[in-house]
């Protein structure tokens, strides 16, 4: 990451993000979609993934990924080496019994920082657990030994029983290949986004088939979904559409097949599956199985993800850190800032743009630095089927911070900058165009926009330009 950005500040703002959806199911379980970001003040950031499977000699088995990310560790310098240390536990719990395992793992982790900057890169550990066949909830707690606090997440995995085999499809696995790496090189990508800069991404899945007989055939889709790309609009402007993309978010109805495939399998047995792509250009996507049992029925696994930038959900490369400046630029500035396509020379005029408008560079240092933090936060915490700084609740996050009161209700969510709740210049309303459910997995909260807001959002962008948003409560 570029001297920009800095420490990561973890703020305790998880529950903003917090919705209700009624009774509606908020999760299709044939679908897998990663590890949301999750972070609390002082917590340890973790993301996890787990698939059951057979092994080659049909042992039963749970394969657990588990990532922590490096910033939001407790350090200390130990003979000028800074040293975080974290227990890992890994609990398997049967779902429909009593089996149940607990894996403990403990790591001493080195970093070596560029002044008090922590990277926000990952630790990431494997493990391949046997188990019995089953549904089992795997619950993976990382505890920094440090400050003695803890983060859990929890996912699902089941395994067929190979004594009285039937047909079956395993969870979809994403796995990504940096550029550069040996061909082989893949690893578990425990989050829904995925960062452009890996080349390839392979998905894996284990099919088991009982029929002798008849071949088992199976068929494959990826499929890319119209998906609102935009950056948020300016307050002051008009509510977007209602048949617009931005308003829907995403046509879960009209996706485009990028590639489909049919596969027999003429043994019976596991086999595991695998396939490869190089990496698609940025937007929504699913790749999906299908086939059909015994009895007639489909079985359906997918994967979902969505391609970001560069270093998602990180702020490094010159044209990452010039996107976000569209909410203190004129447009057409902007525009002409993003044709720069040579890196220094866009680096460059990122320079010029902070240092010509706050003038001195210390404090062009802090506002930077300030800026950047509230991007990454923005991307950790709205993140949907786009970059969380391009939401509307991402750039009010920007330019204004956490708010100080949050309202919500079943559609509605109020952002409250003012002890007076009635103020209509700090005051600003969220709704939610679609009711998050296995079938719309997303928050898309849109700003209610007024002409009113264009001085509040001025005054805000002046804050900023200035440096004095380093004095002010907002």
């Amino acid at each position: 990451m570029t001297s920009y950005v800095k420490n990561l500040l973890l703020l305790t703002f998880l529950g903003y993000c917090i919705v209700l959806t009624g009774c509606a199911r908020s999760a299709n379980p044939d679908v897998e979609r990663g590890s949301l970001f999750q972070f609390r003040d002082g917590y340890p950031e973790l993301r996890t993934s787990s698939i059951g499977f057979l092994s080659p000699d049909d042992n039963p088995q749970i394969n657990v990924t588990s990532d922590i990310v490096l910033g939001s560790l407790i350090y200390t310098t130990e003979d000028d080496i800074r040293m975080a240390r974290v227990s890992l536990e890994i609990r398997i719990l049967e779902k429909d019994g009593d089996f149940s395992k607990t894996v403990q793992k403990s790591f001493d982790i080195e970093q070596e920082f560029e002044g008090s900057y922590i990277s926000q890169e990952v630790f990431t550990h494997e493990e391949v657990i046997d188990v019995k066949p089953g549904n089992f909830e795997v619950i993976v707690t990382a505890l920094d030994q440090t400050s003695g606090r803890a983060s859990s997440r929890t996912s699902e995995a089941n395994i067929p029983d190979p004594e009285h085999p039937e047909i079956n499809i395993t969870t979809v696995r994403l796995l990504g290949k940096i550029a550069g790496a040996p061909s082989d090189r893949f690893f578990p990508i425990t989050t829904y986004t995925v960062p452009s800069r890996l080349d390839s991404l392979k998905f894996e899945f284990q099919v088991t088939n009982n029929d002798v007989e008849d071949p088992l055939t199976i068929e494959t889709r990826l499929l890319k979904y119209p998906a609102d790309t935009s950056h948020a609009r300016p307050m002051n402007f008009n509510n977007y559409s209602p048949s617009s993309l931005p308003y829907i978010g995403v046509d879960m109805r009209r996706p485009d097949v990028v590639d489909s495939g049919i596969r027999r399998l003429d043994e019976p047995g596991s086999v595991l599956i695998e396939f490869k792509y190089e990496l698609f250009e940025r937007g929504t996507y699913r790749f999906e199985v299908e086939t059909t049992d015994g009895d007639g029925e489909t079985l359906y696994r997918a994967r979902d993800f969505s391609v970001m930038s560069e270093n998602y959900p990180n702020i490094q490369s010159p044209r990452e850190l010039a996107e976000p400046l569209i909410y203190l630029m004129d447009r057409r500035d902007h525009e002409r800032l993003m044709e720069i396509e040579d890196e220094r020379e866009l680096k460059e005029a990122i320079d010029r743009f902070w240092l010509s408008n706050v003038g001195n560079m210390n404090k062009a240092r802090s506002v930077i630095n300030l800026y950047y933090e509230r991007v990454e936060q923005a991307n950790k915490q709205f993140t949907n089927f786009k970059e969380g700084w391009k939401t509307d609740l991402g750039m009010i996050y920007i330019l204004f911070g956490p708010p100080w009161y949050v309202d919500r209700y079943l559609n509605t969510m109020q952002w409250a900058y003012s002890y007076d709740r009635s103020d209509p210049r700090y005051n600003f309303t969220f709704e939610r165009p679609s009711i998050r459910n296995e079938f719309f997995p997303f928050d898309n909260y849109l700003m209610q926009r007024n002409q009113q807001y264009f001085n509040v959002q001025y005054r805000q962008m002046q804050l900023w330009l200035s440096g004095a948003i380093l004095t002010t409560r907002l």
